[in-house]
């Protein structure tokens, strides 16, 4: 249980991460990610022999005023050379919804690969802060760079690329009054 217990923590990375979807880097720099992690669920199984945690039924997350609430998640680990357990990626499947104050991130799937620190929500993906809202297919967001991409695919195939399932981007965006 207690490795299970280390291994949910690393939720709270997520967490952070999909924020930063929403709010741009400034929000990922000021948040806490070594605030506790608290979550609750209706089960959780280890599958020690797979490497691999899930954690599903109501799935709630809290760390440092963000929550992340999906249906499922899956967090796969591996145990490091003498460093104990290290989590490589985070899958959060089933109306995947990250809250941080007015900001919040919406999808059908999200996928934090942390190897490559990338953060992929894929299907009816929206993003909103406030009034402003923006919504495509598919969103990665590159942790290294803090560079954020939505584009209408919902599935695989290089940004730029056309392809796929072909969607558009659509967004609303508040205007500041101007007085003439």
């Amino acid at each position: 249980m207690k490795r299970s217990l280390i291994l949910l923590s690393s939720a709270g990375a997520f967490c952070a991460a999909m924020v930063f979807a929403g709010a741009g880097a400034q929000v990922l720099k000021n948040h806490d990610s070594n605030a506790p992690v608290n979550f609750t669920a209706d089960r959780i199984e280890v599958q020690d022999r797979a490497d691999r945690v899930v954690v599903s039924g109501n799935v709630e997350v809290t760390q440092a005023g963000m929550k992340l609430n999906a249906a499922r998640m899956t967090v796969a680990y591996r145990n490091g050379a003498g460093s104990g357990v290290e989590v490589d990626r985070i899958d959060a499947s089933g109306n995947v919804v990250v809250t941080k104050g007015n900001e919040t991130a919406r999808g059908n799937v999200a996928i934090y690969d942390l190897n490559s620190r990338l953060i992929t929500m894929l299907g009816n993906v929206t993003l909103t802060q406030g009034s402003n809202r923006l919504s495509g297919g598919r969103l990665v967001i590159d942790l290294t760079s803090g560079r954020s991409t939505v584009d209408g695919r919902s599935s695989g195939g290089a940004p730029g690329v056309s392809g796929g399932s072909g969607g558009r981007v659509s967004g609303t965006f508040t205007v500041p009054q101007r007085n003439n």
